[in-house]
């Protein structure tokens, strides 16, 4: 069986706020994430999602 963690766990875990982990899972950038009772799950084992806001350093 799966082991999931809260939006809020991912949000410690990843050191970012809740509402960002919200705002990913609601955009579908996070894999096997699932909403129940207006609770976001996600699996234990997912990696942090790229933040696509920064810009990689190009010379």
């Amino acid at each position: 069986m799966f082991e999931y963690m809260t939006a809020q766990e991912a949000a410690e875990k990843w050191n970012v706020s809740l509402r960002w982990v919200q705002r990913l899972c609601k955009a579908g950038r996070i894999d096997g994430v699932m909403s129940v009772s207006r609770v976001w799950l996600i699996p234990k084992d997912t990696e942090k999602p790229i933040d696509m806001r920064k810009k990689k350093n190009v010379k």
